[in-house]
């Protein structure tokens, strides 16, 4: 009776670190923005909506939403190719004129949209 105890005992232990495991490697998934490029989106979002404690509250909600949504490669991307089309002209704006460019942005917009409605 007792080795059967040991034994249960053993496997709701391992039973836990799998399932701890399994947490962290979600966590690393949502947190794979570095914190450099947070800070900018905070920094960002604050000079647009007042530099008050509250509005670092809902920008520091608004980047974990856009994380929970959107991993960081494809954010990056997406606000590369915001910024060529704001900043490059002629030619240059038009090579981030293509349908995949649209796609990354539509889904960035997306993002933004979700974190307006749940933070602001």
């Amino acid at each position: 009776m007792r080795a059967i105890a040991s034994l249960l005992t053993l496997s709701l232990i391992c039973a836990g670190f799998t399932a701890r495991a399994d947490t962290s490697g979600q966590t690393a998934a949502l947190n794979d923005y570095p914190t450099a490029a947070r800070a900018d989106y905070v920094f960002a979002c604050m000079t647009t909506n007042g530099q008050t404690r509250e509005a670092l509250g809902r920008c520091a909600c608004a980047i974990d939403t856009i994380a929970a949504a959107i991993p960081y490669a494809d954010y990056e991307k997406a606000e590369t190719i915001l910024r060529m089309r704001h900043e490059a002209g002629g030619y240059l704006a038009q090579e981030f004129r293509i349908p995949a460019s649209n796609t990354m942005l539509r889904q960035l917009q997306e993002a933004q949209a979700e974190a307006d409605v749940s933070c602001f």
